[in-house]
């Protein structure tokens, strides 16, 4: 090694912003108590206890996994409720079942009007995903409310310790990141117990570690972590 490349400085690397595709695989979804009774409502269909139901849960909590299993189970449409106006709702019915994903974000009022009432006359399923209940959403139609309000709802809790860290394992996963015990039990004790901030240390630990050229190990976590102390 010459004299100038012992002081060069260690170059680089450049983080790339590459999607990763996570797998919504029936296989691949982890259930665990915090999500038993959402599981056990997508599994059973179609004994439902009611054509349309709202799977409420934490952002992350595999309320998008349950419905993409669902959806490929009943041979669903999926649409995101800010997009759904009143003209798209009988196409969206067409197949007898449809997603309405972020449902509290609805803007055409009528458009949920006329898809709930539609829905019920010709028999359709209906699988809303939100963060909060139905009945908080906002919504002013009185008519509309007090559909919502009789929605049954099925809840995604908070994970627990064995659920954080295999949440953070399969993260790490669809990223092709491999991380070993020592790093995904430091992670699952120095973050906020939440879906959520599992994805976004998961990413952040990616990234670090592809810019500083080093392996995704515990003292490159405890670096970038340790204020969680």
């Amino acid at each position: 090694m010459s004299a100038l490349d012992a002081m060069s400085p260690r170059p680089r690397q450049l983080a790339l912003a590459l999607d990763h595709a996570e797998s919504y695989a029936r296989e691949d979804f982890l259930s665990g108590p915090c999500n038993a009774d959402a599981l056990a409502l997508i599994d059973s269909w179609p004994d439902w206890p009611a054509r349309a139901i709202a799977l409420v849960g934490p952002e992350g909590s595999g309320k998008t996994h349950l419905a993409t299993i669902w959806a490929a189970a009943a041979g669903a449409r999926v649409v995101f409720a800010h997009h759904l106006v009143e003209t798209d709702v009988p196409g969206a019915l067409a197949t007898g079942a449809l997603v309405v994903e972020d449902a509290a974000a609805i803007q055409d009022e009528r458009a949920l009007f006329h898809l709930i009432n539609l829905a019920r006359e010709e028999e359709v399923y209906l699988l809303f995903t939100a963060r909060a209940a139905p009945a908080i959403w906002p919504v002013a139609i009185p008519d509309v409310v007090s559909r919502l309000r009789a929605l049954p709802v099925v809840t995604l809790q908070a994970p627990d310790d064995a659920m954080l860290r295999g949440v953070i394992l399969k993260l790490a996963a669809d990223r092709q990141l491999m991380l070993d015990e020592t790093v995904v039990r430091y992670l699952s004790t120095h973050i906020e117990r939440s879906f959520a901030a599992a994805r976004a240390a998961v990413i952040a630990l990616d990234k670090e570690a592809l810019r500083q050229g080093r392996p995704p190990s515990r003292a490159l976590a405890a670096e970038m972590f340790r204020d969680g102390d």
